[in-house]
């Protein structure tokens, strides 16, 4: 038993095509890709980020609110 051949491997693409679809596959190679994204954005770290995005920061107002409690009846 010898390694699978090119015939092989396009059997098997095209019995995976036929099962999950083309959109299917697509679509998982698009959440592959933005999983790896994101894994290499949080092995970076925090530092490369900015603290705040600037809609963040714009009100710095404080809003003072008395907090009633509900009576049971």
């Amino acid at each position: 038993m010898g390694s699978l051949s090119i015939w092989h491997w396009l059997i098997v693409l095209v019995v995976v095509m036929l099962v999950f679809g083309t959109k299917k596959i697509g679509n998982m190679g698009a959440d592959i890709g933005k999983a790896v994204k994101g894994f290499k954005d949080g092995v970076k770290g925090e530092d490369d980020k900015p603290a705040a995005a600037p809609s963040q920061v714009a009100d710095k107002g404080t809003i003072d609110v008395e907090a009633k409690e509900k009576s049971k009846s």
